[in-house]
């Protein structure tokens, strides 16, 4: 089998006066990712909006509610489908100092953590990584030469590519940015607009989790790990 995974991460810098970091994942069966994407595009013109029109959790409004329903209620009806994010609840806690490691370091471990649970041995995977600042490049390298190396994968068949993205041009890595985004706003405490709210509560409909806690390890529509870092 041969998967793709689209990637997002919210409020990821070491001292962007966030509390909580949230990376996130949507994947699906390649050979299935086109049809996704007409779908959705579907989904976009059929409320009313454009099909280049790019769904983001910081333009979810009362206006275009029914719309973003629309979207989730899709992801969790279609079965090819599949989300897990790994939460940091609040990054003032981390102390890289005692565990002899800088930001961008435990940066790279958080997302080995987060995507070493979808990997099989048997598999192929393409990642695509939405692309958020200059050093996006530099960084790609280095996660993809970590995650073959963490999987023995020195020909690098299992993980197949990495590759850097802009969201507008690809309606799953779309899909993240709105699930990570609902994520981010709980754990930031945020309770500043009705539609989110909304939005999250038919998320914790959907799911029957009240996505404060992980989930179970093996759960594949919504999966949930809540990390804490250990004390030194």
């Amino acid at each position: 089998m041969e998967y793709n995974i689209y990637c997002d991460e919210s409020c990821h810098l070491e001292n962007d006066r966030q509390k909580a970091m949230v990376l996130g994942a949507v994947w699906c069966p390649k050979e299935k990712a086109r049809e996704i994407m007409i779908r959705v595009r579907e989904i976009k013109t059929s409320n009313g909006l454009s099909k280049n029109f790019e769904i983001k959790w910081t333009k979810v409004s009362p206006a275009k509610l029914d719309f973003y329903m629309s979207v989730l209620d899709y992801f969790f009806d279609d079965d090819d489908l599949h989300f897990r994010a790994l939460i940091i609840p609040d990054k003032s806690k981390l102390n890289h100092a005692a565990f002899n490691q800088t930001h961008d370091d435990w940066y790279y471990k958080m997302y080995f953590d987060m995507l070493k649970m979808l990997f099989k041995p048997n598999a192929h995977y393409y990642i695509y990584i939405d692309i958020k600042d200059t050093r996006g490049a530099q960084k790609i390298g280095k996660l993809h030469d970590i995650l073959c190396n963490n999987m023995l994968d020195f020909d690098r068949s299992i993980i197949a590519r990495l590759q850097l993205v802009r969201s507008h041009e690809t309606e799953i890595l779309q899909i993240t940015d709105l699930l990570i985004g609902a994520l981010s706003y709980i754990y930031r405490d945020y309770k500043t607009s009705g539609a989110k709210s909304a939005i999250i509560g038919r998320i914790r409909s959907r799911t029957n989790y009240t996505l404060l806690h992980s989930t179970l390890l093996l759960e594949e529509k919504f999966n949930i790990f809540n990390w804490q870092p250990e004390e030194k």
